[in-house]
């Protein structure tokens, strides 16, 4: 199997347009109420107003089952990062010189 390299930063970038998604998706039912208050009755019919409602109502759930799994991959790349993070700087920690260290390295 091939080695995949993604930079942390890129995760970063990809967990900041999740978490905008999710937000998103969660105004949405919002939107659509105003939508079909702007929409009204024009020339005293509802049938436009009506099918937006429809629309809405399947796309409700499809929205919602949508969040859940977005949810959870946002999550799961938060978390990647985070642990990637977290062992970068104790890597880099454990990698320090101690103030005794330097007598005992290696002279030419």
């Amino acid at each position: 199997m091939a080695d995949v390299y993604i930079k942390v930063d890129h995760l970063n970038r990809l967990n900041g347009s999740l978490k905008q998604i999710l937000v998103e998706f969660a105004d949405a039912a919002k939107r659509t109420d105003a939508l079909q208050d702007m929409i009204g009755r024009p020339d005293g019919r509802s049938s436009l107003r009506d099918r937006t409602h429809e629309f809405e109502g399947g796309w409700d759930d499809r929205r919602n089952a949508l969040i859940q799994k977005l949810t959870g991959i946002q999550a799961a790349v938060e978390s990647t990062c985070t642990g990637w993070q977290d062992f970068d700087l104790e890597a880099a920690d454990s990698l320090k010189l101690q103030e005794n260290d330097g007598a005992n390295l290696p002279t030419r």
